[in-house]
């Protein structure tokens, strides 16, 4: 029995079939040399690649969706980013920390009243927390890479303009330095998420460490560099060539494609999740002492007997310290599914730091401070938490500026409430006992962000 259509076989393959049996397959029809040969009526057509389309001379070919970069240029690629990261973290730490190194120097020298001179010690963290709020729509107007370059752009001209004057223009810089650092704060965290999804223990560790070495290279590195170039003016001037220099790196990132559009959660939406208040709560609370610790611990030290030198060198351990603990919290954060039992493991440390400044300040001063400086390790925990909390970048954006809003703000009065405490009481016993207090806070605060869940802003049973 014959068939119409024979099934088909690959090319080469095929057994010999007949027509009729014992009778040889009719030869195939000679055919001219360009023509195209016949297919059988039931194979599948197939339809030839259609021809790329022309485009003006100059212009970059579009890469597919699905195309694979070569191995050495995506390498390549991701550590330029990874670079510029660090680049930039360690910039949003050192032009705050050499300021307070040199404030004494800067203020004999311009005759700076004692508003003016504690106006420029509280910008910062004021600055952190009212531009934080802005930044959101910054990144819907211009994206996260150009935000960044205007970060830093702003960064570079404060730290020039706040060296070119007199009490108003220092001033002045630093409000436009700080604005410029606040908006770089919560876009770092945004950047990490859009391009290190996968990394971002790893990559929220190295920018951690960086902006930890910055504080502490700031606050050792101004005043020789300022004595070498001729007093306080050329300390403070010599870190604008950094912001340059990582300007200058970032500057090309900032003609990349924005960030693709992605379903963006109104504020209430954001106000309105558990997840990110308990996120933005244990924020606050470490950054209220972080900022306590940066104020007052050389004072606890000078109160308890010991040198200005001996209480300056204390404060850079705890400082110091955090570098290679700002590095391991987020990698190991990212390796944990529930990370409450590490931020309350560090911060059960804090307490007995600070219990020791209590009781004993003087018996172990070095364990103190290490003590006290790993307990900072809750800071680069929250920066992992705006990643691991949020499905987005978008989302990343909304709680990195929510909480470090909110968290600097609160912050602003810490190292105040915690100076009339001291002089209310004539000792350092409330004080201590009222940040041991909030860190019983703080303990409670861990667990609750570290639950492993997401902010949710989209309507239930929705994926944005």
């Amino acid at each position: 029995m014959t068939t119409d259509n024979p099934p088909l076989e690959a090319e080469g393959d095929s057994p010999d079939r007949s027509g009729t049996a014992g009778r040889p397959p009719d030869p195939a029809p000679a055919r001219p040399a360009d023509a195209v040969p016949a297919r059988p009526p039931d194979a599948v057509p197939t339809r030839p690649a259609d021809p790329a389309p022309a485009r003006p001379a100059g212009a970059v070919p579009a890469r597919p969706a699905d195309a694979v970069p070569g191995r050495g240029g995506a390498v390549r690629r991701r550590l330029g980013v990874l670079v510029a990261v660090v680049l930039v973290a360690v910039n949003l730490r050192v032009a705050v920390t050499s300021l307070g190194a040199v404030l004494d120097q800067a203020r004999a020298d311009l005759a700076m009243s004692t508003f003016a001179a504690s106006t420029a010690a509280a910008l910062p963290v004021v600055c952190f927390g009212g531009f934080a709020l802005a930044t959101p729509w910054l990144i819907r107007r211009a994206g996260p890479n150009t935000g960044l370059g205007l970060a830093l752009g702003l960064l570079l001209v404060g730290l020039l303009v706040r060296v070119v004057g007199g009490e108003a223009t220092l001033l002045a810089g630093t409000f436009v330095a700080c604005a410029g650092i606040a908006v770089g704060n919560v876009l770092v965290p945004v950047i990490v998420k859009m391009e290190f999804a996968a990394r971002v223990g790893e990559v929220t560790g190295a920018y951690s460490a960086a902006m930890s070495a910055g504080a502490a290279i700031g606050a050792a590195a101004t005043v020789p560099v300022g004595d070498a170039t001729g007093g306080w003016r050329g300390g403070l001037a010599a870190w604008a060539v950094l912001a340059a220099a990582t300007l200058a790196i970032w500057l090309p990132r900032t003609r990349r494609t924005a960030a693709p559009a992605e379903h963006r959660a109104p504020a209430t939406a954001m106000l309105r999740s558990p997840v990110a208040w308990a996120v933005t709560l244990l924020f606050a609370t470490q950054s209220v002492l972080a900022f306590v610790v940066m104020a007052w611990l050389p004072t606890v030290y000078l109160d308890a007997g010991f040198t200005p030198d001996e209480a300056g060198t204390l404060l850079a351990v705890a400082l110091l310290v955090g570098i290679p603990v700002y590095f391991a919290v987020p990698v190991l954060a990212a390796r944990l599914r529930r990370q409450g039992a590490l931020g309350a493991g560090m911060t059960v440390v804090q307490i007995a730091g600070l219990a020791g400044l209590l009781l004993r300040p003087e018996s172990l001063p070095w364990l103190w401070a290490v003590f006290v400086g790993i307990g900072g390790g809750v800071f680069p925990l929250t920066l992992a938490l705006f990643s691991m909390r949020t499905r987005t970048a978008a989302d990343t954006a909304a709680l990195s500026a929510m909480a470090q809003s909110v968290g600097y703000l609160l912050a602003a009065f810490g190292p105040f409430t915690v100076g009339v405490l001291r002089d209310v009481t004539g000792s350092w016993t409330v004080p201590l006992a009222l940040l041991m207090a909030i860190c019983v806070l703080q303990t409670a605060l861990s667990f609750s962000a570290g639950f492993p869940r997401f902010v949710e802003t989209t309507p239930a049973g929705r994926r944005p």
